[in-house]
């Protein structure tokens, strides 16, 4: 059982120290830990070039050609079984290096294009197939990191954070909002917090190995029922409304005076980064795309390069 912690912190600040004692706490249950801080990790944006994608559908393994530290990451996420993430959220959202991380992971280590190619090629017999370590169930836990005593001051941290595991389809297990660090100034001060962070790698540790559908969720229930988050999209649609991280539709009502929001089962079922049939859906969206996408490019190839040469001789000048 290998347990991963990540902190995208500053070196033994606040989100190191969380982690950190995550960590411990797994570890006293026999888990194996590692533990690694990306300060000094040079890991630059997606640039969309398609590099990773085209490798998997040329039959090689899925793999980033930028030449940075995001390779080193990427295997060690990929080895773990579980992972407890920390972030410091500075700004309502996650540190920027975290995102470019899952732009860069996420879409190319997607399970339902992964599955549908490995298919193709047991099927063909004879190939290499892809790393089956992407295949392989996961479990992680994310501790959002921030000083604003205003929760709202950091209300995109976790679900940002859910983003991370999406795509490969890791199992979300528990989350903590470590909000209003700045009056509480060190994790040692509050006994509270210690106790929730250790509680939290803990059940992450005895969560592995576990069917999906029997992990417990350790964390405020939230509005969303999936992911546990409190965004919700206002739809125009009379009281519809969606959860922007799992992309499933509800409703909502209001019961003396008290706001409730209602997901069916149908809907949990395709939530994204939960569900296959949710990643599943997305995939079959791409592929039909690609095919309406491909031979509109080709037929308009000429008046397209027409039409983009002013675009492309533009100069920006004061």
């Amino acid at each position: 059982m290998k347990v991963l912690g990540i902190s995208f912190g500053r070196k033994n600040k606040n989100c190191d120290v969380l982690v950190k004692h995550a960590l411990m706490k797994a570890k006293e249950i026999g888990a194996e830990v590692k533990f690694v801080n990306t300060l000094d990790m040079k890991i630059d944006r997606c640039t969309g070039c398609g590099a990773c994608s085209a490798a998997r559908d040329r039959g090689k393994q899925i793999k980033c050609i930028i030449k940075d530290d995001y390779l080193e990451l990427e295997n060690d996420v990929l080895d773990a079984d579980g992972i407890i993430l920390g972030a410091p959220v500075y700004s309502l959202a996650p540190v920027g290096q975290l995102k470019n991380f899952i732009d860069r992971f996420g879409a190319a280590h997607d399970r339902a294009a992964a599955q549908a190619e490995q298919d193709k090629r047991i099927t063909q017999g004879n190939v290499e197939l892809l790393d089956e370590r992407i295949f392989r169930d996961k479990y992680v836990a994310y501790i959002s990191v921030g000083g604003a005593a205003t929760q709202n001051w950091v209300s995109l941290g976790l679900p940002n954070m859910s983003m991370f595991g999406m795509s490969i389809l890791m199992k979300t297990v528990g989350q903590y909002d470590a909000y209003d660090m700045g009056m509480t100034v060190h994790p040692f001060f509050d006994e509270k917090l210690m106790g929730n962070i250790g509680d939290l790698g803990l059940h992450l540790a005895k969560s592995i190995g576990k069917p999906y559908e029997e992990v417990e969720w350790l964390g405020d229930e939230g509005a969303c029922p999936v992911c546990h988050n409190n965004l919700i999209t206002v739809m125009n649609k009379g009281r519809k409304i969606e959860c922007p991280v799992c992309g499933i539709e509800g409703e909502l009502s209001i019961d003396n005076d008290e706001i409730k929001v209602v997901f069916s089962e149908a809907e949990k079922k395709r939530a994204r980064g939960a569900t296959f049939a949710g990643l599943q859906e997305h995939y079959e969206e791409i592929e039909g795309m690609k095919k309406v996408a491909i031979p509109k490019i080709i037929e308009n190839k000429d008046k397209l390069e027409e039409l983009m040469k002013p675009y492309v001789e533009f100069e920006s000048t004061y």
